[in-house]
């Protein structure tokens, strides 16, 4: 057992200031959550990119194209509560790993599943909604999983900007699935693609267990850090969720976290429908690729931009809120011009900028719960974003439900813009900083 080959260290007197990681450790830990998201991305994009072949071939209307990608977010909103709170009490890296297992072999099955689907006759898209469900429960443990493990084992100084740079991992996963997985597409076919990139989720997992978790059986632990340690040891405090729920600040992060999320998740999941209705003749991996290549080197901007706006002394509330309003404002303009332009390189554009700030977003919003509940982060992450992933599979829905009857993507577009706007306003007004619990 792990427990039992832990060394205990009374050297000297740790506090929420200083590191349980070691530099080696952090480096260590960096690279692989960083390559673990970026592998749960490619997995999780892998179908909106396949899915114009798949329903071709399938003969899959809109509604039902809609439904299978959304199906995926059914299952994201039941596991992060749980994902955070099993992390904060057993560990992050058991429950990413076990997570991770799973996502990547329904990655690789994916093909036979479909192609199994018809022996179900008209039950065919329920089963692989279904499907689609486990694989959405099994993601949405990385995230909670992760916030927890920094909150454990990073000082309060660095958590947000470590696990803001964490999440660009997502865009190096779409680019990912954008180069290898068009490349596939076109040459091999859409089960080719599936079964690559599971099979690289799956080699991940390996990494995870024989490198980096073996590596921390001989961890150094300090024992004079109650909260920690005791996190460590699987006997959390209760998460003090009353408290929260009474905190005006606590819902302005949740819904604000939603209607970004909101609009995430509805162009990840059409945006490779979009351009191949609209612009036909675009290659694959160029649309598949260039709006995702904004996305990391914004994250890092924001990241700057909280730093050097602490060193001019700016409160930490005052930063969350002009980070986030540059994201929800910049991509309503960007989502303004998506619903009248019919030029491609502008539409690329457009879509690039609305990508990118959802970067900042990670710097703002999505860091808050770290802010609002350090020593609960993985709890109050995963249930930020439940909430955030309902949007998700009614948005993509919707989406899907909308094209099919008016065969306007203004409308979707339009959509987004307005649920910003109410996020927007939410996170102006109510958002904070300031610890709760």
């Amino acid at each position: 057992m792990m427990e039992e080959k832990l060394k205990y260290s009374f050297m000297r007197d740790l506090n929420d200031g200083q590191s349980v990681w070691s530099r080696n450790e952090k480096r260590t830990w960096f690279l692989t959550l960083l390559t673990g998201t970026c592998m749960l991305y490619s997995t999780r994009t892998t179908m909106p990119l396949l899915v114009p072949a798949v329903a071709a071939e399938r003969k899959w209307s809109k509604t039902d194209s809609g439904t299978v990608l959304s199906s995926f977010f059914w299952g994201y909103t039941l596991t992060q509560v749980l994902g955070g709170y099993l992390s904060d009490k057993f560990g992050g890296q058991k429950v990413i790993l076990l997570a991770a297992i799973g996502w990547s072999l329904i990655t690789f099955w994916m093909p036979n599943i479909i192609t199994s689907s018809t022996l179900f006759a008209s039950y065919s898209i329920p089963f692989i909604v279904t499907v689609r469900i486990i694989n959405g429960a099994c993601q949405g443990v990385h995230f909670p999983s992760m916030i927890s493990i920094t909150s454990q084992n990073l000082s309060s100084c660095e958590r947000a900007s470590f696990f803001s740079i964490l999440t660009s991992g997502s865009a190096l996963g779409t680019l990912l699935t954008g180069i290898v997985g068009s490349f596939l597409l076109d040459y091999f076919g859409w089960p080719t693609a599936f079964r690559v990139i599971g099979f690289l989720g799956l080699s991940w997992t390996l990494f995870l267990r024989y490198y980096t978790m073996a590596s921390d059986r001989s961890r150094i632990i300090n024992i004079s850090m109650p909260s920690r340690m005791y996190t460590k040891l699987g006997t959390p405090e209760t998460v003090p969720w009353l408290r929260l729920f009474e905190r005006s600040s606590f819902w302005a992060c949740v819904l604000a976290h939603a209607c970004e999320m909101n609009c995430f998740f509805v162009l990840l999941s059409w945006l490779p429908t979009y351009f191949h209705e609209n612009f036909p003749h675009a290659k694959g991996w160029v649309v598949n690729m260039i709006p995702w290549l904004a996305l990391p080197p914004v994250t890092f901007a924001g990241k700057l931009l909280t730093e050097h706006l602490l060193a001019k002394q700016w409160t930490l509330t005052r930063i969350r809120k002009l980070v986030q309003s540059i994201c929800f404002l910049g991509q309503n303009c960007a989502l303004f011009v998506m619903c009248r332009t019919q030029d491609f390189n502008m539409a690329l554009t457009c879509m690039s900028i609305i990508i990118g700030l959802s970067g900042l977003h990670n710097n703002a919003v999505t860091v808050n719960p770290q802010d609002l509940a350090p020593s609960h982060s993985g709890s109050v992450f995963g249930l930020m974003n439940t909430v955030g992933a309902i949007p998700g599979f009614l948005g993509v829905y919707l989406a899907g439900h909308i094209l099919e009857l008016t065969q306007s993507w203004s409308a979707v577009f339009s959509t987004a813009a307005a649920i910003n706007t109410f996020g927007w306003l939410i996170f102006t007004v109510f958002g904070s900083a300031e610890t709760i619990v």
